[in-house]
């Protein structure tokens, strides 16, 4: 086995000491000299024609700086998906949602400005609005676009091997439709941003999002500025998940209104419009018909879905193609057909939170395999190892498994958990259940159609060779992306890891497509260790030409050079570099190795500036079929988990007693990281199992847009989680790694369901798992019983 001196150890995160003492900037600690404050007017009706807007009031109140509409902004359409444009930064004949834009305003203080807002007179004509799925496709139903009839903004119809056949041949046939509710990102920051257009032409737009080189271009192209002249810098950033993936009204309407003044403007989201912003997790219904021969094969998946999307698209044509792409594995699946509809509401939209697409997906499939398994009288855990894909496994829509430790995962929760001792054995109210899940390493294709390298990276050495500087435009929002880079680059290097400094999340640094897809380790990994590689190669290449020592006897080692054979006389080289080095920190005795330091030293007074660049792109992946760019990925990442509960038959309450999981990262360069953003996909999990449901009323209004009652899990529902790491070695990732960001919340949910069913005998197959739900689903059972 390879040794290594940094990856695949544990190392404090980098940005830790900052967080943790109160030193962290985050957008909304920054203040710039005469900065004004923004406010935006949202519609207060979910569906309405514009007859007039009166700014006149707000114009003449003492302060205001500038006031804003889609006259003064342009109609420009944007969005996620240049395939489903269907926004503007502010409506002009018709409001779509409470809370679709129609105005901003900019002013000396908060106040001011929200005083502004309020004077804004609007006329509207309400029109009728839909809320649900069966509303949007009803027959006569009001249109939310004229483009889209029935209110279906995208399908996709699919259909891989031949299903039917399939069904004909198998032993059993099991139907099953599953509905969750929709979610919020609940991250603890708010959307912020301040804007800053200087008298040069140049705009630079801090903001708390996971995507700064999206963000640049959509603002480029909104307001009709040059891609060069902006620059997009993300600050310390208070969680995403998903939501902070786009680009957002707040962004577009702060650089307007910079524009507009002169002056740098601040904007935040209040809490409240944080959700009626939204873009988190769709609602989905799945109708799911899957059929298996008597000894567990699986045969064929017949895969109905529909999704709740809200006014506008967002990232909604990819998460419906992900709903039925996402199944084609870990299991062999032959034959699998998918009809999925995205649907139009006058709801807010959603977007693409953690594990868009796949997680509502992963929980009917995986709930339903229980219940086959049953019926054929198999445990749940050896179907699934009867089925399980293994490492070279293409699926049936052309998924390349180039490493899929899947069997491991389900070995590893199976043993961790004492599965063998438990199932069947529980005592009266207890249950434990199983579940798998795998999701893409980084999505295969950029979101707009480009050429461009989805990682670039440059590392600059400092004058003295102590230091190597990484520079990359990736998005570190607390998922640990920046100190696993460093790692990175501190190994392909041959240096130690406090010989790094990272600076990040800023479109000036590179091209990084940003933190979604769980892309950064894989693919800004890659960017970073080829930087780093191309640094090592110049320093080398200057020693061996110094010291007359071909390049290949030569490597770096944890910061020294070491030779092949007997080392050469470096004592002239030494020399030179102690006279070059006086002033600064160390000066190695003449008997010591030579250090990096000292080499680097004297290739920076060779060459002049030390720069190692990398980028990486995806090779050609995935099938030729429509949509077959959705889902294909690099590589994947499998993971099992199992689940023990205890239920309180008499309330309906579910307490989770322990959890095990196991997750193949393919390597894992910061295992305390890796363990990390396990836990993390695991609490989102419970808390979208349990308690989690944005609600509404009978006009569209969201009833619990807070974080007091709209419930997420916290420390005291999480149990010990038992996060076991399976290597896999990804010969498509830097050093062999791979995602471990969203496939860990894949099997929660499931695996929560099928250890309620052990439990009580009860199926739900309606989320979230509220005491009422369970209880009167145990009191049916009891009732049936009698």
């Amino acid at each position: 086995m390879t040794e290594y001196h940094v990856i695949n150890g544990r190392a404090p995160r980098l940005d830790a000491p900052a967080k943790a003492t109160g030193r962290a900037i985050y957008v909304d600690d920054i203040k710039l000299p005469g900065m004004l404050y923004g406010a935006l007017l949202q519609s207060p009706l979910a569906h309405a024609k514009i007859l007039n807007i009166d700014t006149a009031k707000a114009r003449k109140l003492p302060g205001v700086k500038s006031v804003v509409t889609a006259e003064e902004a342009g109609m420009v359409h944007y969005g996620v998906s240049p395939a489903r444009y269907d926004e503007t930064l502010f409506v002009k004949d018709r409001v779509r949602y409470i809370g679709d834009e129609i105005a901003a305003v900019a002013a000396v203080d908060l106040e001011t400005a929200l005083e502004a807002v309020s004077l804004i007179d609007v006329e509207y004509e309400e029109l009728p609005a839909i809320f649900t799925m069966e509303e949007a496709m009803a027959e006569g139903a009001p249109q939310i676009h004229e483009k889209y009839p029935r209110n279906i903004g995208a399908e996709v119809h699919q259909e891989f091997g031949n299903v039917e056949e399939a069904f004909a041949q198998c032993d059993l046939i099991r139907t099953d439709t599953f509905l969750n509710k929709r979610q919020d990102g609940a991250f603890l920051e708010p959307n912020g941003v301040v804007a800053d257009y200087d008298r040069n032409g140049f705009l630079t737009l801090h903001s708390s999002t996971q995507v700064p080189h999206y963000v640049m271009r959509i603002i480029a192209m909104v307001l009709g500025i040059p891609i060069g002249k902006v620059r997009v810098k993300k600050p310390y950033v208070g969680g995403g998940f998903g939501p902070k993936a786009g680009t957002n009204s707040m962004e577009l309407a702060s650089c307007l209104l910079s524009i507009k003044t002169g002056k740098p403007v601040k904007m935040n989201f209040t809490r409240e419009q944080v959700f009626l912003f939204s873009r988190g997790r769709h609602q989905f219904k799945h109708t799911l018909t899957t059929g298996v021969k008597k000894d567990g094969t699986l045969m064929a998946l017949a895969n109905e879905c529909y999704l709740e999307g809200g006014a506008y698209t967002s990232f909604g044509i990819a998460t419906v193609y992900y709903a039925g792409s996402l199944l084609g594995a870990p299991y062999r699946l032959p034959n699998m057909k998918y009809d999925g509809f995205r649907l139009y509401t006058n709801r807010p939209a959603c977007g693409a939170q953690r594990g868009h697409g796949g997680v509502a997906a992963r929980a009917a499939w995986e709930q339903q395999i229980d219940f086959i398994a049953e019926e054929l009288g198999m445990d749940p855990v050896d179907f699934r190892l009867k089925n399980s894909m293994e490492a070279g496994d293409i699926t049936c829509n052309d998924f390349n498994t180039s490493s899929f430790g899947m069997k491991e995962c389900i070995e590893a929760v199976r043993d961790g958990s004492k599965w063998s001792e438990k199932k069947g054995k529980m005592s009266e109210g207890k249950g434990i259940g199983i579940a798998t899940g795998f999701f893409v390493s980084g999505a295969g294709y950029p979101i707009y159609r480009s050429e461009t390298a989805h990682s670039t990276v440059v590392i600059k050495l400092s004058e003295d060779g102590g230091t190597a500087h990484v520079l990359t435009g990736s998005a570190e929002i607390g998922q640990g992306s920046d100190t696993a880079m460093a790692m990175i680059a501190a190994e392909a290097l041959g240096v130690p890891l406090d010989s790094i400094r990272i600076s990040s999340g800023d479109t000036d640094y590179s091209v990084d497509l940003g933190a979604y897809s769980s892309r950064q380790t894989l693919m800004t990994g890659h960017a970073t260790k080829a930087a780093a590689e191309d640094l090592k190669e110049q320093v080398l290449a200057v020693l061996s030409e110094k010291l007359d020592v071909p390049v290949e006897r030569m490597d770096i080692k944890n910061g020294f050079i070491v030779f092949k054979g007997e080392p050469p006389d470096f004592g002239g080289l030494r020399a030179t570099y102690a006279k070059e080095h006086r002033g600064f920190s160390d000066n190695p005795g003449l008997d010591e190795p030579l250090t990096f330091r000292e080499a680097a030293r004297i290739a920076y007074l060779t060459l002049g500036s030390m720069v190692g660049t990398g980028s990486y792109k995806p090779g050609e992946l995935g099938g030729k079929f429509k949509g077959a760019a959705v889902g294909t990925s690099p590589a994947y990442g499998p993971s099992a988990q199992v689940v023990e509960i205890t239920v309180d038959k008499g309330t309906g309450k579910i307490t989770i007693d322990r959890m095990t999981d196991a997750h193949d990262c393919g390597f894992a360069i910061n295992r305390t990281s890796v363990e990390a953003q396990m836990q993390g996909s695991l609490s989102m999990g419970v808390g979208e199992a349990m308690y989690e449901e944005v609600k509404f009323d009978d006009k569209g209004k969201i009833l619990n847009a807070n974080l007091g009652e709209y419930k997420i899990a916290t420390a005291l529902d999480m149990p010990n989680v038992d996060a076991i790491i399976v290597e896999s070695n990804e010969p498509n990732g830097p050093f062999g790694a791979k995602e471990v960001g969203e496939g860990a919340i894949m099997p929660t949910i499931p695996a929560i369901l099928n250890a309620l069913y052990d439990a009580t005998g009860v199926r739900i197959q309606e989320l979230p798992l509220t005491p009422e739900r369970v209880f009167k689903a145990i009191r049916e059972k009891e009732d049936k019983e009698k």
